[in-house]
Parts: structure tokens; C-alpha cells; sequence
């Protein structure tokens, strides 16, 4: 059984105002098991938080870094923790 984790990625690139924060959560339930949020920040990026089993939130990460995300994406910064908790599903905020 996996050990539930906290995912705190930044994806940097053109990655607001097409889709990705929806393309996001659709991902995300599809994956399944996870809640958190996907946010468009001021500075352009897009950050993305996934509690959950650590399998499901490394397959949002890889997700993220791939080829089949709406825009374009330069780079992803992540760091990882422990769940806090406190979310219902999975939100675009």
C-alpha cells in the first residue's frame, strides 16, 4: 500500500488562458484518489497541489513535465510533504 503525500508543483511556461488548470483536474480524477487544487498565479505560472497515494500524485507529476498538456510548459518545480489535508476533491481555483 502506498503512503499518502503532498505534492506542491509550479509550472512554468504559457499555461494560463488554455485550459490547464481544467486539463488539470481532469487529470487528477482520472488519476483518481487525489484532492487539491490547480491555481493561475501572478507571475504567469500555474501551481498545482495533489494530496494522495504517491503513485497517483507521480503520475500527475510526469503529467506535468509531459508532452500532452494544453500551452506549453518550460520547466516544473516540485517539493513534496506530508498531506495536510482539508480539501473536497479536486478544485480549480
Amino acid at each position: 500500500m502506498s503512503e499518502d503525500v503532498r505534492l506542491v508543483a509550479w509550472v512554468r511556461g504559457q499555461v494560463q488562458g488554455v485550459g490547464f488548470r481544467w486539463f488539470t483536474r481532469a487529470r487528477a480524477l482520472e488519476l483518481g484518489g487525489m484532492s487539491g487544487f490547480a491555481l493561475n498565479l501572478g507571475d504567469g505560472r500555474v501551481q498545482v497541489v495533489a494530496e494522495g497515494p504517491r503513485e497517483r500524485c507521480e503520475g500527475l507529476l510526469e503529467w506535468l513535465r509531459g508532452d500532452d498538456t494544453p500551452g506549453r510548459v518550460d520547466g516544473v518545480t516540485e517539493i513534496w510533504d506530508t498531506p495536510r489535508g482539508g480539501y473536497d476533491g479536486f478544485a480549480i481555483r
